[in-house]
């Protein structure tokens, strides 16, 4: 059965939501946790001490893979998680480039440089005299995968050629 690591670093109560939406996609994609996948939650419960000791043993078998949670607790320590991830020979996916630029396997997430570029349009409007108050709620809508292919190969994992079509990035050294 595979295994999914799920890596947070703040409460279990404070991602409930999200860890809810997370079943529902995999029901969508016919997982379900306990009769055909596996799902080992791990929470640093906002201490930065506990993530080097979170990650090893997770590696049972080559059908196991890791979600890490963004935090800024896990932004912080990313290092120690992706280097804890490679020694694991744990393939992991992150939400934001800099994991994966890092030298982590695979970020698929929000374009933050677009949200960043977008948010001096509401800086432009508040400038204008709008308040802020006013202004409507923007949701991300542009998302990009990255790739670290060196990563992928120092695990033994070949990307499908689909999935290297789909990346906005495929990194072939750490930074």
């Amino acid at each position: 059965m595979p295994v999914i690591g799920f890596l947070g670093g703040d409460s279990p109560d404070l991602w409930a939501n999200y860890v809810r939406a997370f079943h529902q996609g995999l029901r969508e994609t016919g997982y379900v946790e306990g009769r055909n996948v596996a799902i080992e939650y791990r929470w640093a419960e906002g201490r930065n001490d506990r993530l080097p000791v979170l990650l090893p043993g997770l590696r049972k078998s080559r059908e196991e893979t890791l979600i890490v949670i963004p935090t800024a607790l896990n932004a912080v320590q990313r290092n120690q998680i992706i280097s804890s991830a490679a020694r694991g020979g744990l393939p992991a996916i992150y939400a934001f480039r800099f994991y994966a630029t890092d030298g982590g396997l695979m970020s698929y997430g929000i374009d933050t440089v677009d949200l960043f570029r977008r948010s001096a349009s509401y800086v432009d409007r508040i400038l204008k005299g709008e308040k802020p108050a006013d202004l409507p709620v923007q949701a991300p809508t542009k998302f990009e995968m990255v790739i670290n292919l060196k990563t992928a190969k120092a695990l033994g994992l070949d990307v499908p050629p689909t999935l290297l079509g789909r990346a906005q990035q495929r990194r072939r050294t750490h930074s």
